[in-house]
């Protein structure tokens, strides 16, 4: 059902570095580079997490209430991915751990501009 979600960036090259591992954890590649926007997928078909400047030429602001989450395939994913976004200089939003009623595992996080992240594993539960 998601095609893709776009992260605004004011550093467009220190989030592409940033992305590049924390997405990587999670198997996705990079797919386009351009002067404004990167993209990453974990496959062909596959939905795609950019990162970019605005379009407006306005400074990119944190999105109140939005959260991308990315589905990891094991809680032992979501504590590597995790790990490696508080290693790249993210702040914790809140550590790796059951949630939902033992339906998912979840570890928070913000980015280097400041955007809330998550790394989900469902859990079946």
């Amino acid at each position: 059902m998601l095609a893709y979600v776009t992260i605004g960036t004011n550093n467009l090259e220190r989030s592409i570095a940033f992305y590049d591992a924390v997405l990587g954890e999670l198997g996705g590649k990079r797919v386009s580079t351009g002067d404004r926007m990167c993209l990453w997928s974990a496959g062909r078909g596959q939905p795609m997490v950019g990162v970019c400047t605005p379009f407006d030429e306005q400074p990119a602001t944190v999105g109140n209430g939005m959260m991308p989450a990315f589905q990891a395939a094991s809680p032992e994913v979501v504590d590597t991915v995790h790990a490696k976004a508080l290693e790249l200089g993210a702040t914790d939003e809140g550590a790796p751990g059951e949630r939902a009623g033992g339906a998912l595992y979840i570890g928070y996080f913000r980015d280097l501009e400041g955007n809330k992240l998550a790394a989900v594993a469902f859990l079946g539960g």
